[in-house]
């Protein structure tokens, strides 16, 4: 065999095996080094039922991370997520109150969708500012749930098989988790598989060329903050199945969880960069840490410290890359 085969076959197969090309590995070497710390002083760590509680708990917010990548992605972001979950649990008790659980679910899908077309319509019509808009979105939904029901909770829901959403089982993997699994899964086929996920990109990367690309922004915007308001509507679902009461305020301050994540997970504020495998690695990060950091004890104050200094590195390590992806074309024109 000649030297030059020989140097094309070592080559191939350093290819073949460089691990660099896995896919959000950084994040993922993160995420494996806190569970081994956690693991090792932490005795309750990893046992089953502690992992079970833990997914469990994370679905809701995987679902409404999933949501916010693809407005991210955008060069958007959505603050209502949170009050809209508020909104769509007061829905969905009042209907199952009075109606069937098919029909509580299809009302709170409709809220969730409609909300998210409005901010659409406002961010893409209107050329409000995502900030703006879903901040004002978000004042308004917590406001109005909180006047349908006179800012208490909703008891007496009927003992039905939607409680199953949030309490129950499919052999021994919870409901809630399967539903998240839906979620991300659709997630990525969107992102991965249509040209929808591309338009995302394009409109993220620069939103002119978009437009001169024959993109339609509007529209693409409009089903963005539509799919999101859709998927916090399935996570307030799960919620309120899982508490048994309609909550005016049931996800309050769960939309910055949000943004952590997706954020943590490696998609940039700027638009046009970003995963959903990264955005799963963020959750299961904030997840872990918290669920780590209340078994040593630690109380959620501190917990709040430590995922925000988290974020702020995120933030900054996007930003370094991004001005360094950016100085090395501008030094290379």
């Amino acid at each position: 065999m000649s030297e030059q085969k020989k140097s094309e076959m070592t080559a191939a197969s350093r290819r073949k095996f460089d691990f660099r090309r896995i896919p959000n590995l950084g994040l993922l070497l993160v995420f494996l080094v806190i569970v081994v710390v956690f693991m090792f002083i932490s005795p309750n760590f990893m046992t089953v039922s502690n992992w079970t509680n833990l997914l469990r708990q994370l679905s809701v917010l995987m679902l409404l991370a999933c949501g916010q990548t693809l407005v991210i992605l955008t060069a958007g972001i959505d603050l209502s997520i949170g009050a809209l979950m508020g909104l769509v649990s007061v829905v969905v008790s009042y209907t199952l109150l009075s109606f069937n659980p098919l029909l509580a679910i299809v009302f709170g899908l409709c809220v969730g969708i409609l909300v998210g077309v409005v901010n659409g319509l406002l961010i893409g019509k209107l050329n409000i500012t995502p900030f703006i808009a879903t901040l004002g979105s978000m004042t308004v939904i917590g406001g109005l749930a909180m006047v349908i029901t006179n800012g208490t909770p909703v008891h007496g829901l009927p003992n039905t098989w939607f409680f199953d959403l949030g309490r129950g089982y499919v052999g021994p993997v919870p409901i809630p988790v399967i539903i998240a699994f839906v979620g991300v899964v659709l997630t990525y086929i969107i992102l991965n598989q249509t040209k929808f996920g591309r338009y995302l990109f394009a409109i993220g990367g620069n939103e002119e060329a978009a437009k001169l690309a024959g993109i339609n922004v509007s529209l693409v915007k409009i089903g963005t903050y539509a799919f999101a308001g859709m998927l916090s509507g399935v996570a307030s679902l799960i919620l309120t199945a899982r508490v048994i009461t309609g909550q005016p305020q049931l996800g309050s301050g769960m939309e910055l969880d949000s943004i952590a994540a997706v954020v943590i997970g490696g998609t940039s504020l700027m638009g046009g960069i970003g995963s959903i495998g990264g955005t799963v690695i963020g959750v299961l990060i904030i997840g872990v840490l918290k669920n780590g950091l209340t078994l040593l004890g630690v109380s959620t104050f501190m917990q709040q410290v430590v995922i925000g200094l988290m974020l702020i590195f995120a933030i900054l390590l996007s930003t370094m890359k991004i001005k360094g992806k950016f100085g090395k074309k501008s030094r290379a024109g």
